[in-house]
């Protein structure tokens, strides 16, 4: 959930604390998600757009359906990502993989908007920043809200792999689907708002055991 992320959202609530009118951390956080929004650029019309597309439209008519949500398929570098709480951005790149990892991408970015992270988040920022957002507000807090921010960001990362394995399940996907994702999609480090590759596959390895060990039983 880059949408999330503490450092940009922050250095975002700094320019805007320098501002002559100062806003709500609300309408910053908004702002700054629109401004990402709007540096995406859209994929060109074609099979792989419409792969994504397809696969999207799967998941939420068998679901998720009458969710208010909205997809992009994007070019340039970033996979997929949550932005506003309900605006997925999904690179056409993902039309490359095979169904079942797809769908689990997909998956993942679709449980931020159905667990409502975006506004989860919110409340960790208004919380450190209530009423307008000011140097005075920002800057004695802002080491404590990144790291909020962060906590709470890896926390809703893994409970949207989880979601997303779930939802495997019940289209009939196996659950090593999910593991394939990431082999696909390559190994990334912790960073701010995401757990290290190998956390999530560790974590959905162990999901993976339970539900075979409660399928025995």
């Amino acid at each position: 959930m880059r949408a999330t992320a503490a450092a940009w959202i922050v250095g975002a609530c700094t320019a805007t604390a320098q501002a002559a009118d100062p806003s709500a951390i609300g309408e910053v956080l908004e702002h700054s998600q629109q401004q990402r929004l709007d540096a995406f650029h859209a994929a060109a019309e074609g099979p792989r757009a419409d792969a994504v597309r397809a696969s999207f439209e799967r998941l939420l008519q068998a679901l998720a359906p009458g969710t208010s949500v909205e997809l992009r398929v994007i070019g340039g570098d970033t996979v997929a990502e949550t932005l506003q709480g309900h605006v997925i951005v999904a690179n056409e790149r993902l039309a490359d993989l095979e169904e079942g990892p797809r769908l689990f991408v997909l998956g993942h970015e679709l449980a931020h908007v159905m667990h409502d992270h975006w506004a989860a988040m919110g409340g960790v920022y208004r919380r450190w920043v209530p009423g307008a957002v000011t140097p005075e507000r920002t800057d004695p807090v802002a080491g404590a809200l990144g790291r909020d921010a962060s906590l709470l960001s890896h926390r809703q990362e893994f409970e949207a792999d989880a979601w997303a394995l779930q939802m495997l399940r019940r289209l009939g996907v196996p659950g090593e689907a999910a593991v394939g994702a990431f082999l696909s999609l390559g190994a990334q480090m912790d960073t701010v708002t995401h757990p290290a590759t190998r956390k999530r596959v560790a974590a959905l390895r162990a999901l993976i055991a339970e539900s075979a060990e409660d399928a025995g039983r």
